[in-house]
């Protein structure tokens, strides 16, 4: 059996503010194409599969016309919600689009009740894994003491091994919406400024009492696992990988483009490889001061690009947006960085915020208000609950 591991595609989302549903239409139609080249048995979308809970009506029309070229291609699709999908809405009518070839998984309930899908070899089981908030879903699991994302994934792959064990050895692919990190259980898991450098603007922060994080270990038993959330790829081990997002959506979003190809045959994984999508738009940051950018030919190759322009003037030159668009038309970021301050420049804004989680943006705020007196452990458990609050809002919007 052949397996094509996609995720995040996040229809309906912006490139800062600007519409980029066009760009991704471009891209799908390259992985339709090689699902069809491929001859492709089964796509599997990883979850955030829309951008928002309730997604527009352009955004589900497109989502379903890319999943129908996907069916026609000749694959069948399993996909689960993420942590950005309204899970109600992404699952509404799964019963009736599984009997076309669509299986949806997004609740609770269907953890360890695997999609079947043959071979010639025999079963394959994939398992859907939906994003999981351990305040909001740990009730379902009839343990309240589920308060991480490392005991409630633990508690959901117990439901998918405990079916395994009664299967005499099948082949399992699990899909999951999550931020994994290799280790084992029980591991001090990686804080904010540990993984700084994988959370992009154009993720949403999963935090549950201060940790986003997860173990691989609790991922044991399966013969590979498809996670979704980091928009850049990423191999944990040979049967744990991200594919990334198929579109970049922020500068930060790094790294090439695509999806796995993963080869099972009678015992398991016979091989993985990396299924290139096209780049419709690259992405530059271009730093001098503005008549430089404006007039130096060596930017002649990217003014095609998502352009962020640093500009280095000692003040800030006048329509300097609209100047740049006329020979970047695609410049969606600004920032002023003068060169010419005596000593050590400050740093600029995007610098001081990078890597920070909104927790600690409103306790840096709180201070910079006070006048240096930090938030109290009390204030910062107030604040941690606050936004906990709000993203389980989301969720079940």
């Amino acid at each position: 059996m052949r397996i094509l591991h996609t995720s995040d595609w996040h229809v309906g989302r912006r490139f800062n503010e600007t519409e980029v549903l066009d760009l991704l239409g471009e891209v799908l139609a390259a992985l339709v194409e090689t699902v069809r080249r491929e001859q492709v048995d089964v796509v599997v979308i990883a979850g955030d599969v829309f951008d928002r809970a309730a997604p527009s009506a352009e955004a589900v029309a497109f989502l379903s016309d890319q999943l129908r070229q996907v069916r026609e291609a000749g694959a069948q699709i399993v996909m689960i919600s993420g942590n950005h999908d309204g899970a109600s809405r992404l699952g509404y009518g799964g019963w009736a689009a599984a009997a076309g070839g669509l299986h949806v998984i997004t609740t609770v309930d269907q953890i360890g009740r695997p999609v079947e899908l043959a071979d010639e070899h025999g079963p394959v089981c994939f398992y859907g894994i939906p994003f999981l908030d351990p305040k909001i879903d740990r009730g379902h699991f009839g343990d309240d003491e589920l308060h991480s994302h490392e005991l409630i994934l633990d508690a959901a792959m117990d439901r998918v091994r405990d079916d395994l064990a009664e299967r005499d050895g099948a082949r399992s692919v699990v899909l999951a919406h999550c931020f994994a990190v290799d280790g084992d259980r029980g591991a001090v898991m990686p804080g904010a400024a540990d993984i700084a450098g994988e959370i992009t603007d154009s993720m949403r922060s999963i935090a549950c009492g201060g940790v986003e994080c997860a173990p691989t270990a609790v991922f044991e038993g399966p013969t590979y696992v498809a996670l979704g959330h980091l928009h850049s790829r990423k191999t944990l081990s040979d049967r744990i990988r991200y594919s990334g997002s198929p579109l970049a959506y922020s500068f930060g979003d790094h790294g090439p483009r695509g999806a796995w190809l993963i080869d099972l045959d009678e015992s398991g994984i016979q091989q993985v490889t990396w299924a290139e999508l096209p780049v419709p738009r690259g992405m530059s940051v271009i730093t001098g001061r503005l008549d430089e950018l404006l007039s130096d030919p060596a930017y002649d190759a990217v003014v095609d690009h998502w352009i962020s322009a640093v500009l280095t003037d000692p003040v800030y030159p006048l329509e300097a947006m609209r100047r740049l668009r006329e020979r970047f038309a695609n410049c969606v970021r600004l920032e002023l960085r003068p060169d010419s301050v005596p000593g050590q420049a400050p740093a600029s804004y995007a610098e001081r915020v990078r890597g920070k989680s909104d927790e600690e943006l409103t306790a840096g705020f709180i201070a910079e208000m006070r006048g240096g007196v930090e938030a109290s452990e009390l204030e910062s458990e107030l604040i941690r609950e606050a936004y906990e609050a709000l993203r389980a809002q989301e969720a079940r919007a």
